[in-house]
């Protein structure tokens, strides 16, 4: 237990502890870990002596959290320890040190949260069965919804890092060629705007150039999740991924929450992922033990001053694991770096109300979803908020992520 008091429905009790990055007035950013309603300012209690390893009191005063990404599994873990203890009901330290408690203690609506870490790289993975073969059935029929790569290898496209958000920031419709039914194609604003329910997760320590990193070695590399919104220009993405995948269809927006929940605090949750029994992966990438993770997410529309709950879905759906994602990721000797970020795809279930999409939730438009009482949507119109929120249910307590909201602004012609 920690003295910090919380409600049990808080995403952050003591058995979270999350990694972020925010600012508060004109300081420059600092690092935190969350606990209740507020954010323990990590820079302070290493500046105050509270940290005797020398690499994590110097990770803990950075602007980022590349350093500490950079650190490994036996630092996160000695960080995990060392937190839990200041903050914990019987420990003095910080409990009894009034004036350092006031300065290192600061309530969550007191901050601006920025992007936790510097993001060199995001590669974006295919990786959700039941969402491949929805929209395969959608364009190609059910008789030839996964395209033959599929259950073989998980299929990714890079991203664009520089495009990358915090949770909150607003996102403008995209512009781009559009290809209506007839006729040639034309330039104009979005008008099949989506959200992707995902999670993304950051990488630790890298690999050398020319070196990959084994499955039983991947989570050594995994420093932990955010969720994410995957924002999708579907007319844009129809007429231009043929033969190359996505591009300007994807590049313009990715929103992730701030808060990073390591694996050591998602451990209680980890459970098997689906078979992956026929056909069984090739041996670089076979993998029996259970490395998937009970997450619950949830997605709502804001329409006005209405929120309705659109998707509900998990992350162990998902049937490529963030451990096989990542191996075949550096399969050819790709060389990964501290902070980068990796997306598992959109996440979704068999049930339809689990669909991670407006694409499958509406299928492509035919079935528009009723939200704010009697408004229609098939895709996502301006000025709504798509807002998603993840957790994992604890006994007594809950291991969550906090929020991955976005506005949609008119587009900028």
């Amino acid at each position: 237990m920690s003295f910090v008091e919380y409600t049990a429905d808080s995403h952050f009790p003591i058995q979270n502890l999350p990694y972020g990055v925010f600012v508060k007035g004109e300081q420059k950013p600092h690092l935190a870990t969350a606990i209740g309603d507020y954010v323990l300012d990590l820079n302070l209690i290493a500046a105050a002596g509270l940290v005797q390893n020398e690499k994590l009191a110097h990770a803990f005063q950075q602007e980022t959290l590349n350093e500490f990404m950079s650190l490994g599994r036996a630092s996160w873990k000695e960080a995990r320890a060392l937190i839990t203890n200041l903050l914990s009901k019987d420990e003095a330290a910080l409990r009894d040190n009034e004036a350092l408690r006031a300065a290192a203690l600061i309530p969550q609506k007191d901050v601006n949260m920025l992007l936790p870490a510097r993001i060199g790289d995001y590669t974006d993975f295919y990786s959700s069965r039941e969402h491949a073969t929805n929209v395969g059935t959608m364009f190609r029929g059910a008789d030839n919804a996964l395209m033959p790569n599929w259950l073989h290898l998980p299929v990714g496209y890079h991203g664009r890092a520089s495009s990358v958000v915090v949770s909150g920031t607003p996102v403008h419709r995209p512009m781009g060629q559009l290809k209506p039914p007839e006729g040639n194609p034309v330039w104009g604003a979005c008008k099949l705007f989506d959200f992707e329910v995902e999670m993304g997760f950051f990488v630790g320590p890298g690999n050398a150039l020319g070196h990959r990193i084994k499955i039983e070695d991947a989570e050594e590399h995994i420093f932990g999740l955010v969720l994410m919104n995957d924002w999708s220009a579907r007319d844009v993405q129809t007429w231009e991924y043929v033969p190359l995948g996505p591009f300007c269809a994807k590049n313009f927006a990715t929103t992730i929450s701030p808060w990073i929940v390591t694996l050591d605090a998602l451990e209680p949750f980890r459970c098997k992922g689906p078979s992956q029994a026929e056909p069984a992966p090739l041996p670089y990438l076979a993998d029996e033990s259970p490395a998937a993770f009970d997450i619950n997410l949830v997605a709502s529309l804001k329409v006005g001053d209405s929120v309705d709950v659109i998707c509900k879905t998990n992350f162990k759906y998902m049937y490529w694991s963030m451990k096989q994602q990542l191996s075949h990721h550096t399969s050819t000797g790709c060389n990964m770096q501290p902070g980068d970020l990796c997306g598992s795809g959109t996440i979704s279930g068999q049930d339809p109300t689990s669909f991670g999409s407006m694409l499958e939730l509406t299928w492509r438009g035919t079935k528009p979803l009723t939200v704010a009482g009697d408004q229609e949507r098939k895709f996502i119109n301006d000025h709504d908020e798509v807002i998603f929120t993840g957790f994992c249910q604890g006994d007594g307590y809950v291991v969550g992520f906090g929020e991955c909201r976005g506005v949609v602004l008119p587009a900028l012609e």
